[in-house]
């Protein structure tokens, strides 16, 4: 039976929602990923450049243990606000593999768990 897998993420969580037949798994994932500082005046880029680079490997170790969590879907659906939802996508590409999974990407707002699980079951066409 296919598996579909639907994420809900920004950068501070991941809520995973895997459907299979009638069976739904809801995982969640908090990233350590450090807030964005904001930098005023004049500086000559260092401390911003070191932080931009700290917070590049912490994004890549997020989206990395996202799609540990995957287990070779055959279809998914990335959705939320911001721009997490598009960096997963071009880390999945970046990984892909000869039974890679068809995604798509939308956006959404904040939303609660049973909101995510609702809306990853409407997108694949299951029943609620």
């Amino acid at each position: 039976m296919s598996q579909n897998v639907g994420i809900w993420i920004d950068h501070r969580k991941a809520v995973i929602v895997s459907t299979s037949g009638d069976e739904v798994t809801i995982r969640t994932l908090q990233s350590d990923v450090a807030g964005h500082p904001h930098y005023g005046g004049q500086q000559d880029g260092g401390g911003e450049q070191k932080y931009e680079a700290r917070h590049g490997q912490q994004l890549d170790r997020y989206y990395d243990e996202v799609i540990g969590r995957l287990d070779h879907p055959e279809a998914v659906w990335i959705f939320g606000p911001g721009e997490a939802k598009l960096e997963l996508k071009a880390r999945l590409a970046r990984a892909k593999s000869p039974s890679a999974p068809t995604v798509d990407v939308d956006a959404a707002d904040q939303m609660t768990d049973p909101q995510i699980v609702a809306k990853v079951k409407e997108h694949f066409g299951q029943k609620r």
